[in-house]
């Protein structure tokens, strides 16, 4: 057959030269764009089909052919004299499903360490290929499918981003003489102020999220502050920002908020729940911007519940809100430098539980992009920091006072003077042999704080925690982990700090099993 192409078998074998070796079988309009893919990724080929005209146009082209029926065995057997032995992948890309089922006989008989990669023309060959071996099996409509939705979602992304730009850049105002300066301020300070208000003892994913949309209103020549109530007292979190330098401003009162142009609220969806913002009803313009990656009960969209915002994005396809201000920032053309890649990385770490809780695609495409820009040896000193004295008590003492039902452990710590000390226990009680979900309880100045990590998956702890707590305080979560604070209320009268806990403690326990027993039917 060398010979009938007019040239020597020497003269078409493809140099391997360290390159991969890929064959096609069938170039029509599916084999000719793999082909063309293949060869601008520097992928030596060779391309077999039956069509004289095609593989003569074809050798023109510069590629290595080779005339000949794939369904026929003996095409099998060329193919290693020109190829100098196995390739690494077959392509069986014909629009014959016949030829195709036993080109793929053919190939795993003749070539059995090939990967295979077949176009599954009718839809019952998808099984029947996957039984014989092939690694990938193509359907052209559903992969059209894949490919329309995704475009679709790229362009939603970026009108979204947009959006984003565009409501911040309307905090500028266009009265004072500075206004047009709006062109390169991506390194100066802009002529509006943009508050981002996250919750109180923000965690890694809010205020990485935060810097990310800082950095997207510095590029719009908006300046703006990040802005939170109550302390940073998580020890992994205060090492988080002092290590990256992050500037956050510690505000107590709801006045203070008046001297920005417009507020954001950042990893929360509801104004007033954990954040220093007023609750809803909101009035119009009291919040511009709401970005979360769960949504609160009493909010489901755009004016929903009582929030009014101009830009609204709560997404339930993302493990953290770190992941969408990735989007945003990627969509935008924004640089991401060393440290707010770390921020970001280290945000979707901290939600995603280390990619094992909640996580979806959209968390391991963010991680990916960041993974290559991010500051290893910061992020090392960030997620091994030393533990307090104070955490060490408070954990120490989770485990003296636990009690234990069944799988469930529940217990009170007393009183802490940091917060996030009382997750932090829980995450720890987690780990106990036989324990599938960890409540702990503390009291925090004038509130019962919360918390709750869980392994269960037959409870989704934040529903439990709404319905258990949502009528006496505040509460909610994910299907893991999740938290409530309680006003001391009734119990505001107890002097004796112990009897208050105990006290406590009792009616948490009954109200949380009550909730469980509920949904599980018990």
């Amino acid at each position: 057959m060398g010979e009938e192409e007019g040239e020597s078998k020497a003269a078409h074998k493809p140099r391997r030269g360290g390159k991969v070796l890929q064959v096609i079988f069938g170039c029509g309009r599916i084999g000719y764009a793999v082909v063309k893919e293949l060869k601008e990724r520097g992928v030596e080929v060779v391309i077999v089909d039956a069509d004289e005209k095609k593989v003569e146009l074809l050798k023109e082209e510069g590629f290595v052919t080779l005339l000949g029926d794939i369904s026929d065995p003996s095409v099998v057997g060329r193919v290693k004299e020109k190829t100098d032995g196995e390739p690494e992948a077959v392509f069986i890309l014909t629009s014959d499903s016949e030829a195709n089922r036993k080109a793929v006989k053919n190939a795993r008989q003749g070539l059995p360490n090939a990967c295979l990669v077949v176009r599954a023309v009718d839809p019952a060959d998808k099984e029947d290929f996957k039984e014989a071996g092939v690694e990938v099996v193509l359907s052209v409509p559903e992969t059209a499918a894949r490919t329309a939705i995704k475009s679709l979602e790229g362009v939603k992304s970026r009108r979204r981003a947009r959006e984003l730009t565009a409501v911040i850049e309307e905090t500028k105002n266009k009265n004072k003489s500075e206004a047009g300066k709006g062109e390169g301020a991506g390194q100066g300070e802009g002529s509006g102020r943009l508050g981002i208000v996250v919750h109180d003892s923000p965690d890694p994913d809010a205020i990485a999220s935060a810097l990310a949309l800082k950095q997207i209103a510095r590029s719009v020549g908006v300046s703006a502050d990040i802005l939170y109530r109550g302390e940073i007292g998580h020890h992994v979190n205060r090492a988080f920002v002092n290590i990256l330098g992050i500037e956050m401003q510690r505000v107590e009162r709801e006045e203070e908020l008046k001297d920005y142009d417009k507020l954001a609220l950042v990893d929360a969806s509801v104004p007033g729940a954990n954040n220093l913002l007023p609750p809803p009803p909101n009035p119009k313009g009291s919040v511009a911007i709401v970005v979360d990656h769960h949504v609160a009960n009493n909010t489901n969209g755009k004016g929903k519940g009582g929030v009014t915002a101009e830009f609204f994005e709560v997404r339930r396809d993302c493990g953290a809100t770190a992941t969408i201000m990735t989007e945003y920032l990627r969509e935008l053309n924004i640089p991401v430098g060393k440290v707010l890649a770390t921020a970001l990385l280290h945000g979707i770490r901290t939600d995603t539980g280390g990619f094992k809780r909640e996580t979806h695609p959209s968390d391991f495409f963010a991680a990916a992009f960041l993974n290559a820009k991010a500051d290893k040896d910061l992020l090392e000193q960030i997620e091994t920091p030393p533990m307090s004295t104070e955490m060490l008590n408070v954990v120490g003492n989770a485990i003296l006072h636990k009690k234990i039902k069944g799988s469930y452990l529940i217990a009170n710590v007393g009183y802490v003077a940091n917060r996030d000390a009382i997750p932090q226990a829980a995450d720890y009680l987690l780990n106990l042999e036989g324990i599938t979900t960890a409540i702990v309880t503390g009291l925090c100045e004038d509130k019962i704080c919360v918390s709750g990590r869980s392994k269960d998956i037959r409870v989704n702890l934040g529903d439990a925690f709404t319905r258990a707590f949502d009528d006496i305080g505040s509460a909610g979560g994910h299907a893991t982990m999740a938290a409530a604070q309680l006003p001391l209320g009734i119990f505001s009268g107890i002097k004796d700090k112990e009897t208050l806990m105990q006290l406590a403690e009792d009616a948490v326990t009954k109200r949380f099993l009550s909730v469980v027993q509920e949904e599980q039917g018990e």
